[in-house]
């Protein structure tokens, strides 16, 4: 235990300094006696500066101890150290040492002067800091920095980032180049000066919802170009976050996309065109075979069979169709319990009642479609992938019950229920079963298959890959068929 006494207690002041330099690996301590004007240095300190600790134990001139200060950086030093002295400004200092055979060190010199009673520099002592590792992070963050604007500046799009905040803090070469801003003018919210009026408002709602929650950004908007036009652009940003997942950086950029919204547009446009031909093509048809079937009764039951599947596939393109929102049908969402709905309601209701369609069921929920139908289960949304086979099946199953089985007689009833299964596959699949109930009793199967029973299984195992079960019951037609869930959307079926 050392002594406590007044005169032991400097000394064990300084072991315990040199202890914890020591144990620190990184730092050395100093201490220039302007008596003598000797600097005397621990051993960390003189290897930083590549001299021989013993040489630092008894006492070295300056000179001496920084003998291998790289030359550039010698008079920075000296004028630091003159400055310290004066009084006019603390020894904090980056240098660097390269000893004989050697590797160039970074030293982070501090010190802090001490005066006698006349307020003259008696002493000058500090420590010395191995900084290497931390300017080769410097260095590496420069030219990582360095290689981004190259990179960012050769991109075609515009790139920028920001502050956690939002404030953008940089653009590349490009964003000057297309706005024309100069440096300076886009930086922090000064880059929403260009965005259209009539975008502003949104663009901005959905900036600060993703400040708020972190959530990666994309909105479109129009942007001033420099010769003063408009002209659209797909805003993106994602976040960089921190080892405690807090956000420290967003880097986004802007993508021109007014060529690809005008193709989108004519498009569209065309689809409509293309759309409404094909409407009244169907309209030309269920004309044409109505005025062929006056001439010729013995064909009129063949005729209306006729114009029963084209009115089924009208009304399956009618809802699958692209609609503008004046042309829309007020036919409810794209999904099977709304299109069937609309499709079966001609036949699922009695003499007097109403073909008016109810509102559809949330999942599983039970669904009176009509008088005589219900459907029951999950609905499904689909595209018009699946609204072609679908109409030619359902409207089938519903000309045939109506000529012969529940919906030829007045307390028939059908339920067409759906759920989802997990197939032989693995992958989901949607089961359907149509149950007639009510009507006529069924001997058994028929003798033949007809038309229309075998244009339905073909649209149905052809078009969708799905499959169909016929069973003929005492009570009625009872049929079950199996489509793959990914048969229902145009994308997916691809």
């Amino acid at each position: 235990m050392p002594s406590d006494t007044p005169a032991a207690r400097p000394n064990w002041a300084e072991q315990r300094l040199a202890l914890a330099l020591e144990a620190s690996g990184i730092a050395g301590a100093w201490d220039w006696d302007a008596g003598t004007g000797l600097i005397r240095a621990d051993a960390r300190a003189c290897v930083l500066h590549g001299m021989d600790p013993a040489l630092g134990e008894r006492g070295a001139t300056g000179p001496e101890l920084l003998a291998h200060v790289v030359p550039e950086d010698r008079p920075a030093l000296d004028r630091a150290l003159v400055a310290a002295l004066a009084g006019r400004a603390p020894l904090n200092l980056a240098y660097r040492t390269w000893p004989p055979g050697g590797d160039v060190t970074w030293v982070q010199l501090r010190g802090r002067v001490l005066r006698d009673a006349g307020g003259r520099a008696n002493r000058l002592a500090g420590v010395a800091l191995d900084i290497s590792e931390q300017k080769e992070t410097e260095a590496a963050l420069r030219e990582s920095d360095a290689r981004f604007r190259a990179i960012a500046d050769t991109l075609p799009q515009m790139v920028w980032s920001t502050l956690p905040n939002g404030d953008h803090d940089y653009f590349n070469r490009r964003w000057y180049e297309v706005t024309g801003l100069p440096p300076g003018e886009s930086e922090g919210e000064g880059w929403a000066t260009i965005v259209h009026p009539d975008d502003r408002a949104h663009t901005w709602e959905r900036w600060r919802h993703s400040l708020l929650s972190g959530e990666p950004y994309e909105v479109e908007y129009r942007l001033r170009l420099a010769d003063g036009s408009w002209r659209w652009f797909l805003g993106r940003a994602v976040p960089v976050r921190d080892a405690r997942g807090r956000v420290s950086r967003w880097f986004g950029t802007c993508t021109d996309i007014q060529e690809m919204r005008r193709a989108a547009e004519e498009r569209e446009m065309l689809s409509h065109e293309l759309s409404h031909r094909i409407k009244n093509i169907f309209a030309v048809i269920l004309s044409l075979t109505s005025l062929s079937a006056r001439g010729h009764p013995e064909a009129t039951r063949f005729a209306a069979d006729l114009r029963g599947r084209i009115g089924a596939l009208a009304r399956a393109h009618e809802f699958a169709r692209p609609h503008s929102d004046a042309s829309r049908p007020v036919i409810g969402p794209t999904t099977l319990f709304s299109f069937l709905r609309d499709l079966l309601s001609p036949y699922a209701t009695v003499p007097g009642g109403s073909a008016e369609a109810p509102p559809s069921p949330a999942d599983g929920a039970v669904e009176e479609a009509t008088d005589r139908i219900l459907i029951e289960g999950t609905d499904q949304t689909f595209d018009d992938a699946a609204a072609t086979p679908l109409a030619l099946l359902f409207h089938e199953l519903a000309t045939n019950a109506a000529k012969y089985g529940a919906l030829s007689v007045p307390g028939g009833q059908i339920l067409l229920r759906f759920w989802t299964e997990a197939g032989p596959d693995g992958k989901d699949r949607i089961r359907v079963r149509w149950q007639e109930t009510g009507g006529p009793p069924v001997p058994g199967p028929p003798e033949r298959e007809g038309f229309g029973s075998r244009l339905a299984t073909l649209s149905v195992e052809g078009q969708l890959s799905g499959k169909i079960v016929r069973h003929w019951q005492p009570g009625g037609l009872e049929l079950e068929a199996w489509l793959p869930a990914a048969a229902l959307h145009r994308r997916t079926a691809q």
